[in-house]
Parts: C-alpha cells; structure tokens; sequence
C-alpha cells in the first residue's frame, strides 16, 4: 500500500547517502510520492545529484538557506515544477565544528548566530516561502534531537538550536493550521551521519546508544524515513505541533541498567 500517492513532497538537506534526508526521500519515493530534494551548494551536489537520479528525481535544486533569496528562488521553482505542495521537509542543521566540542560556556557569538540561523531560522524562513504553495491537508517536518531536553556532551550550541526548533514546530503548527497544514517534528536517536561526525565524542556515544535504549538497537534512516512517511500521509490528519521520538526509548530512560546492581539475589 503507498501512503503518498498523488502526493508531491520536497526534502531539503539531503547531503549523501548517510543523510537522515536520504533515507526520507527514499521512503516518501517508495510510498508513491513525486519527490523533489534541495542540497547546501556545490560541494554536496556531487553526492546528492547521483542519489536523485538514481530515483529518476527530476527536481534537484541546490540553496543556501541562509540567502532569503535562494529560498524564494527555489520556491519558484517549485511552484514552476510542482504547482503545490504536499510536503515540505527541512532536514538542514550546521554549527562550526569548533563549536561542538569542550566547555559550552566558550560558544562563541559567531557561531551562536550561525547556528541558530541555519538550523533554526531556516525552517522559518522556508515556510513563509512556501505558505503560498502549500495543498490544505499538507504536511512540514523537522528534525529535531534530543539534546533539546537534556544535556549530552559537546552538543553544546546544537543543543540550544534544536530546543527552539522545537518551539519553532509548535508555533509554526499554530500558524499553519487555520491553512490545514500540520507541522511536526522527529526526534531521531544518533545515527552515524556527516552532521553527527562533527560533534566531539560522537562515536562514543554511538556505541553506548543501543546499550542504554530498552530496544538495544541502533536507528537507522530507513527507521526515520518511516516514521515521516506517517507523518506527511492522512494517517497522521490530526497530528501537529508534536515532537516524536524515533530513539528506541531512549529518551525514557533515567540511568543505564548496568549502573544499578541487582540486589535481589542477596
């Protein structure tokens, strides 16, 4: 059965073949929907053009969704190519990588800014360039974290951008749903993408992942890819302004098992 059929989709942020981005075109392609991807200029087009037409995507367009005028560049012509919009995914996060390391009291201001403005304002800023091109019953996305809650070493300033990407999503879902648009978040657990090798003590963390998370599995982008294809199909109708966790439980779980001895057999 294809959720998405007749459905036309546009994923921003598909870097390579790791990309939490990629795994969600793929599911949205597979599920029926006439997809279209956006990559962060010339050094991710050599990977992300192949990826596209390997799907026979026919809509790949670069933009640095830092210009306000690239994204409305885009947005022009997706409307030439699409005519509207069903769904509209911004999979887009970056902070210095100096930033992601050590005591985050020494965040620079620079790269405050520049986090907040990528990964954050972003979203915003492509919204209101696609307001207009949006089908009532559509759906927007995010990908969130869940540094946005707790604290998680070297995160640092991706921490605070994710937390209001959060808030984003839930004043966004306010705005967009008098147009019957749904706005939502998914919270993926770490997965070994070109964003997350950035992050100081990456791997670590990686490998304690699936000990720690009741399922003791890794998560995958096909894991992700799944859980956004429910959310930009009508199954999720009445879902919106909701950040949902595709970590395994790991954001239920207080302390590691192997912490806590077992003192029943004393």
């Amino acid at each position: 059965m294809k959720l998405l059929e007749g459905k036309n989709a546009l994923v921003f942020g598909v870097a390579n073949n790791r990309s939490i981005a990629w795994g969600i075109t793929q599911a949205f392609h597979q599920h029926g929907a006439k997809v279209g991807i956006s990559y962060a200029g010339e050094m991710m087009e050599k990977r992300a053009r192949p990826l596209g037409e390997s799907l026979g995507l026919d809509f790949i367009e670069p933009c640095d969704v830092s210009s306000d005028a690239e994204i409305e560049a885009v947005a022009a012509k997706a409307k030439a190519h699409f005519g509207q919009i069903d769904i509209l995914v911004h999979a887009i996060a970056f902070a210095p990588r100096e930033e992601l390391t050590g005591a985050f009291y020494t965040t620079s201001r620079a790269g405050f800014a520049t986090a907040l403005d990528i990964s954050v304002y972003s979203f915003i800023a492509l919204a209101r360039a696609f307001q207009p091109l949006l089908r009532s019953g559509g759906s927007m996305m995010t990908l969130s974290y869940y540094a946005a809650e707790k604290v998680v070493p070297n995160y640092n300033v991706m921490a605070i951008a994710k937390a209001a990407l959060e808030n984003t999503t839930r004043y966004l879902a306010r705005d967009f749903g008098p147009q019957g648009v749904r706005v939502n978040a998914i919270s993926a657990g770490p997965i070994r993408t070109l964003a997350a090798a950035g992050v100081g003590g990456f791997r670590d963390l990686y490998k304690r992942f699936a000990e720690v998370s009741p399922m003791r599995q890794e998560i995958t982008i096909e894991d992700v890819g799944g859980t956004a294809v429910y959310l930009a199909s009508d199954l999720s109708a009445k879902t919106t302004g909701e950040i949902i966790f595709v970590d395994g439980g790991f954001n239920i779980v207080a302390i590691a098992d192997d912490i806590v001895s077992d003192d029943s057999a004393e």
